[in-house]
């Protein structure tokens, strides 16, 4: 049986919000080192069993268990974990003469052994000393994923920048050499392609900033009440992709709904990433169709356009920063491949949650279920 201690206290030097798992088949052991690690967040299981179930459901921050117990060992315990999570924090319950078992511990990643009998002080050391490892090497990840992203979006954005750029230049270097008569119906073709090209390059500032606005209060939501209908009828008629295609037939399908409690800007703002794509990997001529549908419990909005598809092993990746899909290989396809990735996030922050169905040639369909309450 797996059930739950909340220690509040302030007595660990760590920050109080870490949680432990603790995993013995000995009760009192186990309310022993809950009492010993008052102050952080304590989840108890007596059994392998129930320690995987806790850890997949809870944020778990270090695991702290018994190697021999019924129905499977600590070390069992140990390689499935970290197969889950390959950068879990384990600490080791044993004896010094378990030579074996601590060498088998170290070859499958424990971070750490406390021998028995326990000394609470050792405990509590090694636990405080893990977990101010784990937190070390979680900053280092995130400045090592930022110093990568950074140089991801500088090269991205050098490369989407360069295009447009080249074409305008070009046309005004042959405008000063004299290429051109102004009455000359190539000269016409190319003052529209340029402007095209500069309302693009607007476009994208515009896009940035708009990143910049997204990124900077990502991870907070400003709730209000709000109607689905009407935050997914904005995201449909300011759609710019959808005015760049107008042979393109939109069918928008509406229900009565309660008001929900949303934040609109996310919303809005993943709504709208959904529906441009939608038109964006559509031909220049075809049907996109976006649907609301009351599920009780939740809310959902479908959005199917009859455009070129995804490989279903493409899928996966579109909720990847900085991936693009880009079917006919042309390296020019528009955007940031940011748009999914923040979709997917504001929708989850919702808890709620977002799924692709596509395949090459019949189009594609993106499932957005957000709950009701």
């Amino acid at each position: 049986m797996t059930f739950q201690t909340l220690h509040n206290g302030a007595d660990s030097p760590h920050k109080p919000s870490s949680t432990i798992l603790i995993v013995d088949d000995e009760s009192s052991i186990r309310d022993l080192c809950a009492k010993t690690l008052k102050g952080y967040r304590v989840f108890q299981a007596g059994t392998c069993h129930d320690a995987l179930r806790v850890y997949k459901q809870e944020r778990i921050d270090l695991v702290l268990t018994d190697v021999m117990m019924p129905g499977g060992s600590g070390l069992d315990l140990l390689r499935q974990i970290k197969e889950f999570d390959p950068n879990a924090t384990v600490i080791i319950m044993t004896g010094f003469s378990e030579k074996d078992v601590i060498l088998g511990a170290l070859k499958d990643g424990a971070d750490d052994f406390i021998s028995k009998p326990l000394n609470m002080l050792q405990l509590k050391t090694a636990v405080e000393k893990s977990l101010i490892r784990k937190s070390l090497k979680e900053e280092l990840a995130s400045l090592k994923n930022l110093d990568h992203l950074k140089g991801t979006f500088l090269s991205l954005i050098s490369h989407k920048l360069r295009t447009p750029i080249t074409t305008i230049s070009l046309f005004l270097q042959n405008i000063e050499r004299g290429v051109y008569e102004t009455n000359d119906a190539s000269f016409l073709e190319n003052v529209k392609l340029i402007n095209d090209e500069a309302i693009y390059l607007g476009r994208m500032v515009t896009d940035l900033l708009t990143f910049s606005q997204v990124m900077e209060g990502s991870e907070r939501l400003n709730r209000e009440a709000c109607d689905l209908n009407l935050i997914t009828a904005s995201a449909v008629y300011a759609s710019q992709e959808s005015q760049r295609k107008p042979g393109i037939e939109t069918d928008f399908q509406e229900i009565v709904l309660p008001a929900m409690n949303l934040d609109r800007a996310k919303i809005t703002f993943a709504l709208q990433q959904i529906i441009d794509n939608a038109y964006k990997f559509s031909s220049e001529l075809g049907t996109v169709s976006i649907s609301l549908f009351n599920g009780g419990d939740h809310v959902c909005v479908v959005v199917s356009d009859s455009g070129v598809g995804i490989p279903p092993e493409e899928i996966p990746k579109v909720f990847e920063k900085f991936y693009q899909i880009d079917p006919h290989n042309t390296g020019q396809v528009r955007g940031f491949g940011l748009g999914l990735f923040y979709a997917r996030e504001f929708i989850h922050q919702h808890g709620g949650t977002i799924s692709m169905d596509s395949e090459p040639g019949l189009g594609t369909t993106v499932t957005v279920s957000l709950p009701m309450q």
